[in-house]
């Protein structure tokens, strides 16, 4: 997502102004983990997935609708083409946050930091610093002491699953770069299109459990209340938020603060979730924020000086 402008400089209190919107996206992603698995089992992914995606594209198409009927044919292809990645991402992290703990998925997916650049490196056939390849090895590292709470044993599925995300988000940013159809593309036009697509493949894929009407007859009170927040929080004010900000502050500043999601993951999973880490899981969180943190701050710089 790009600016149409940004502001040379600030003051203090109105960069405040701008950055806690965005905090709070960053808190309520890392807060979606736990909602998630609060109100989805294996056999109901699917349908939450619908159910949630559902609710907040027609806001989105009443939004946009000029805008997305001025979209060229091109645009439409491509960004049903992200679309498909979409659901792929979204599916491995609702199937892999069931089978796992909120915070483990929050902080293996924020592996995409790193992976992203990696990718690029290898696309580009440009060699990342060394600096950078130490980042990515610590979080590495970071990763294979969180999942191993209780001791040295194989990670969980769904833990294999977060990481599978964390590629697939990878491949979405790469794709994003390259698609040169959707480059000039309004971004509320684009993110509703994806958003479609994804539904559209969440409706077809056969013998996946109960249905979106059947799950959402079994909701009580506190499902209803979960997939609210996922709909409207985590997906409605998170895009509106990014859109509104980046014209206000500078997308590296966007980008620092949405990068302490995983954090947030952690501190729900532990306070609210009830999880427990164990001391070399403890290690392995730390060892991730480090690693993810310093990675970030090395790509922005080798950016900066591109």
């Amino acid at each position: 997502m790009s600016a149409a402008a940004v502001p040379a400089v600030a003051s203090p209190r109105r960069a405040w102004v701008t950055d806690l919107p965005v905090l709070a996206v960053a808190v309520v992603w890392g807060a979606s983990y736990l909602a998630a698995k609060g109100i989805t089992t294996a056999h109901t992914v699917v349908a939450v997935l619908v159910l949630r995606f559902a609710i907040v594209l027609p806001v989105l198409v009443a939004t946009g609708w000029r805008r997305l009927r001025a979209l060229t044919g091109a645009q439409w292809r491509g960004a049903g083409l992200l679309g498909l990645v979409l659901s792929g991402i979204f599916l491995l992290e609702t199937y892999g946050v069931v089978h796992t703990s909120a915070t483990n998925a929050g902080l293996i997916i924020s592996l995409t930091m790193i992976f992203t650049p990696l990718a690029e490196a290898a696309v580009t056939r440009v060699r990342p610093s060394a600096g950078f390849v130490a980042a990515a090895g610590l979080s590495v590292a970071g990763v294979i002491l969180l999942t191993q709470g209780g001791g040295f044993t194989s990670p969980s599925g769904g833990d294999l699953l977060m990481l599978l995300a964390a590629l697939a988000r990878t491949i979405h940013v790469l794709a994003m770069a390259r698609i040169k159809a959707v480059q000039d593309a309004d971004s509320l036009s684009l993110t509703t299109v994806q958003l479609g697509a994804a539904v559209a493949v969440f409706a077809a894929v056969p013998g996946t459990g109960a249905s979106p009407w059947s799950t959402a007859a079994d909701f009580g009170a506190r499902e209803w209340a979960g997939l609210v927040f996922l709909s409207v929080f985590c997906t409605l004010f998170a895009f509106f938020v990014q859109m509104w900000s980046v014209r206000r502050t500078s997308p590296s500043r966007v980008s620092l603060l949405l990068g302490t999601e995983p954090l947030w993951a952690a501190a729900v999973g532990i306070s609210l979730g009830g999880e427990r880490l164990g001391l070399l899981g403890a290690a392995g969180a730390v060892l991730v924020l480090a690693g993810t943190a310093w990675g970030r701050r090395g790509a922005d710089r080798e950016r900066a000086g591109a």
